[in-house]
């Protein structure tokens, strides 16, 4: 008994051998679970992904649009802003011209009952008002007009719809090159009109020079009451005085103070004299070389013939003509070079780039620009 037990003692345990395995089934449940939950949120992870980036691209238009929409907001106020400025310096110096027609007090000045230039008859006006302003401002506008759609098409011809010119966009609707450069040179034109007319009307109520038909229109009478077919008065520098004006208006007693300059000369010579050099710059229509020109002289003869009407009219004075012709000639010259682009020449300057400058490069490195 005691060996039995000694040697049951003895003998070591082993593991039954060649026993399969028993499957741990939790596990795998829990392995099958966490694959399918895996599964699931890769799939709702993608469902997310592309709900999101549908939501930014949709953001994404959203805000393209918003910054469209701002941008032509953008370009409508400054254009308006332009168009507004332009106009307001436009009636900036014509309201003086206007000043002067309802509220102007011409200066007061004497005569002779002797002078013989203030004898001459009263008659009505070769060209009318409404000729006038046929001529100062219907022709001018009509011509420029016509040679800037003449020149946008011939340009559009060339470039194929291809230009490189800056645009202007305006209630989503472009506006053509032909509408800009018309607004461009009709307004710079309409600026030189009324500075001429102003310059005009300035000397007319400073000099107050009687007009040729004075003595014909006031019918002056003395405060002895006499006039000037009395012989007392032969001789004498008259300075009070009144008009009997018999058949004359209101009108027509102010006006004949405003002798000197000529307003009829300055306005018609400022017309005439800077279409002439619009058309000697935009005009480049080879058919024929004559054409220009002939416009030309047609133009400036308008306006000698204007000029020379106010003096067989006798409604000024051949110096008042003259001096008129010259202050609208000289301001169509200011005008025409100074004022608009007519005449500018393109720009040619050299820029070097910030690199370059800074390493003290030659200006042989340069990069030209043109611009006109």
């Amino acid at each position: 008994m005691s060996n039995e037990t000694s040697a049951s003692e003895s003998t070591p345990l082993r593991r039954p051998e060649n026993r399969t395995p028993v499957p741990n089934v939790a596990q795998s449940n829990s392995n099958s679970r966490q694959t399918t939950i895996n599964s699931n949120h890769s799939g709702d992870n993608n469902n997310y992904g592309d709900s999101v980036q549908v939501r930014l691209q949709e953001q994404d238009k959203d805000s393209d649009s918003e910054q469209q929409r701002t941008a032509t907001m953008d370009a409508n106020k400054r254009i308006l802003c332009r168009v507004g400025l332009d106009v307001l310096i436009l009636l900036c110096a014509g309201f003086p011209i206007l000043l002067f027609f309802l509220l102007g007090d011409p200066y007061k000045r004497g005569f002779f009952c002797d002078d013989d230039s203030l004898k001459h008859p009263f008659h009505d006006s070769t060209v009318r008002n409404w000729m006038l302003y046929f001529i100062g401002a219907v022709i001018p506008v009509g011509v420029i007009c016509i040679v800037e759609v003449i020149i946008s098409q011939n340009k559009a011809s060339k470039d194929n719809g291809n230009s490189s010119s800056r645009r202007y966009v305006f209630m989503n609707y472009e506006l053509p090159d032909w509408m800009i450069e018309c607004y461009k040179k009709v307004g710079i034109y309409a600026f030189g009109a009324v500075l001429s007319q102003l310059t005009t009307d300035i000397a007319k109520y400073s000099i107050g020079r009687l007009r040729p038909h004075f003595i014909a229109v006031c019918q002056p009478e003395m405060p002895d009451g006499t006039t000037c077919a009395d012989p007392i008065n032969a001789g004498k520098y008259i300075e009070e005085f009144t008009c009997k004006g018999v058949g004359s208006s209101a009108r027509m007693l102010k006006e004949m103070r405003l002798s000197f300059p000529s307003g009829h000369s300055s306005f018609t010579f400022f017309a005439m004299v800077y279409l002439a050099l619009y058309l000697q710059a935009r005009m480049t229509w080879r058919g024929s070389k004559l054409l220009r020109h002939l416009l030309q002289f047609l133009f400036i003869m308008v306006a000698w013939f204007t000029a020379l009407s106010r003096v067989s009219d006798y409604k000024h004075h051949w110096s008042d003509v003259l001096a008129g012709s010259l202050i609208g000639t000289i301001c169509a010259l200011v005008v025409a070079n100074y004022v608009s682009d007519l005449f500018q020449k393109p720009n040619t300057k050299t820029y070097l780039a910030r690199t370059v400058q800074d390493m003290n490069a030659s200006p042989a490195q340069g990069i030209t620009i043109t611009s006109n």
